[in-house]
């Protein structure tokens, strides 16, 4: 079901993201088979039009994430948010529906990538914590010397 907060244009941003990163990684996928076969032409065909649909992914990506509305900390809560639920709802919702299909292949993938996704949000997490031990850290120094150089204007100011 579609939110009823979100426009129908972040709506085809974000499909047309998902499509445009489909296939790049396909073609990336098709390039290695070419190879493997002897294509090296295919291959290099495959690759150079992978390297476009990537450049189209980064243009949605600039209208869905604003550079200006981004930092590292934010681009992590981000990251955190969406591989939680990867790990949290996607793939268990996946699993169960292979695993009732008798699809012993795809719950055996299923598994490795609910474990990879609860992996890679608790290195983003770690990540974050760092990055805002350092911030305030960072904030800290700035702040002393934004207090001594104001004192030292306001002696300035004081002498004159």
């Amino acid at each position: 079901m579609a939110n009823p907060n979100k426009s129908i244009t972040i709506e085809n941003l974000e499909s047309a993201f998902a499509g445009e990163s489909m296939a790049h990684i396909k073609y990336r996928y098709f390039a290695k088979l070419a190879r493997e076969a002897g294509a090296e032409d295919v291959a290099r065909a495959f690759e150079a039009t992978a390297d476009q649909e990537v450049m189209h992914a980064f243009g949605h990506l600039d209208l869905l994430y604003p550079k200006a509305a981004m930092t590292p900390a934010k681009s992590l809560e981000i990251a955190i948010v969406g591989e939680t639920y990867e790990y949290t709802e996607m793939y268990p919702k996946f699993r169960h529906l292979a695993q009732e299909e008798g699809n012993t292949a795809a719950v055996a993938e299923y598994d490795d990538q609910i474990a990879e996704s609860r992996e890679h949000a608790e290195n983003f997490k770690r990540t974050l914590e760092k990055a805002a031990k350092r911030f305030a850290a960072l904030a800290k120094v700035e702040e002393r010397h934004a207090n001594h150089y104001q004192s030292v204007l306001d002696s300035i100011k004081s002498a004159a």
